[in-house]
């Protein structure tokens, strides 16, 4: 009698795209708290507190409109974005998408060399 040959399972694909080979390494606030604290001196609730107002102090800068520069790792800024024309998914109706205003990040060269 003859085996039947079944043909080899198909691996995965490796990921292609940088969003899909990082969606595993995210890290949390949480885990980034616990780094801080083992880092330095401060407990968790201190670190926790430490990140929280260093957050809250970014955010309310680019509220503002300032760019805030991190040494040794970028520098984030609001930049306004001009109204265009889009097109609607589905429908393929052509609107207007109105202007706005998004967060841009510029690498630091140091961080970009050491990648």
């Amino acid at each position: 009698m003859a085996k039947s040959t079944k043909p080899a399972a198909k691996k995965p694909a490796a990921a292609t795209s940088r969003r899909a080979a990082a969606a595993g390494s995210k890290i949390a606030k949480t885990q980034l708290i616990e780094m801080v604290a083992d880092r330095t001196s401060l407990n968790k609730k201190q670190a926790g507190d430490a990140v929280a107002t260093m957050l809250e102090c970014v955010v309310g800068a680019l509220r503002e409109g300032r760019n805030v520069g991190l040494p040794g790792l970028g520098t984030l800024s609001v930049a306004q974005t001009a109204a265009r024309t889009g097109v609607r998914p589905g429908t393929s109706e052509k609107i207007t998408i109105p202007a706005g205003k998004k967060i841009r990040f510029k690498v630091a060269s140091t961080l970009k060399g050491n990648l």
